[in-house]
């Protein structure tokens, strides 16, 4: 249930960061989604490594870490694709 959970925070978080952080060039829904998977994995795997939860098992903690760090990601994403 945990990966899953953030394979769909991931997944909403990279179709919705977008519309929160309005500017810049448009990173296209399926790059966003995509950067938006990694970081959510990314930041599950952080949080579990830190004991906020397990790769099978749900937990608050991990879900929030794995939205913030799939966010970051798209941001990220975004500032590294802007034209020079």
């Amino acid at each position: 249930m945990g990966i899953a959970s953030w394979l769909l925070a991931g997944l909403l978080v990279g179709l919705v960061a977008p519309r929160i952080r309005a500017g810049g060039p448009p990173g296209g829904c399926f790059g966003n989604a995509v950067l938006g998977i990694v970081g959510a994995l990314l930041g599950g795997a952080l949080a579990t490594y830190l004991r906020f939860g397990g790769l099978l098992s749900f937990d608050w903690r991990s879900l929030v870490t794995a939205c913030l760090a799939a966010l970051l990601a798209v941001l990220l994403g975004r500032l590294l694709r802007r034209p020079r």
